[in-house]
């Protein structure tokens, strides 16, 4: 049985994607510290203008963010960033040929969501966002929902013990850290994503693979699927 565990994230791009079906069990790894200037809460898409990030707007009661676990942060609803952010999409890709298609699931995630919490936003949207792209194998749970110990790779192959898994799906830039030796005694083997994908139609050139998912469905559709998985 195959896993991927990865910190939540705000419309993730097309790599997020395959990781998650690529895996029988995904792990939304929310109980781990908060990466200010990650991609929790922003990533892009790309306009006439070029790439515009698009950022949820958190706060912490105080407390330095990057000192609370993702699923503590809060989203701050004190400012219209949903409208922003819905106001963008639209004049990005209004002229896109999928943009009627997906336009009542983005209504939803802007204007019918508002939880409290940034993770349970995140968390609900990708899981959306992969049943629209024809995702619905890969089964779907929090790190925050098994008692796990341990740090680093220590604490990553406890997620993986618990949850019986055999093969872990790692990003490639893990390769400079990862404790391989650690996976080897516990019986786990190693797969490294390979990020190597075929180009699409995008609205306004040049051509870039690091935005959103969003942009791919916009050009794609239905056929967005076969842009992420590698078979």
């Amino acid at each position: 049985m195959k896993c991927a565990i990865i910190q939540p994230s705000y419309i993730p791009w097309r790599g997020y994607f395959e990781q998650i079906y690529k895996a029988d069990i995904f792990v939304f790894y929310d109980d781990v510290q908060y990466d200010k200037h990650g991609w929790r809460n922003r990533n892009r898409i790309k306009t006439h203008q070029g790439a515009q990030w698009l950022t949820i707007p958190v706060h912490s009661g105080g407390v330095v963010v990057e000192h609370i676990p993702i699923n503590q942060i809060e989203i701050d609803w004190h400012t219209a960033w949903n409208r922003k952010h819905w106001s963008a999409i639209q004049q990005a890709y209004s002229k896109a040929p999928y943009f009627e298609k997906y336009e009542p699931m983005l209504k939803h995630f802007y204007f019918e969501m508002t939880p409290a919490l940034l993770a349970d936003f995140t968390i609900e949207t990708t899981m959306i966002l992969c049943r629209e792209l024809g995702m619905t194998r890969t089964q779907f749970i929090r790190s925050s929902a098994i008692q796990v110990s341990g740090r680093k790779t220590d604490r990553v192959i406890d997620v993986l013990t618990q949850l019986g898994v055999t093969e872990y799906i790692s990003g490639p830039s893990a390769r400079s850290y990862i404790e391989e030796d650690k996976f080897n005694a516990a019986g786990i083997s190693l797969e490294y994503m390979q990020y190597e994908y075929e180009e699409y139609p995008q609205l306004y050139p040049p051509y870039d693979p690091q935005i959103s998912i969003l942009d791919l469905m916009m050009m794609t559709g239905a056929e967005a699927l076969n842009y992420i998985k590698h078979e």
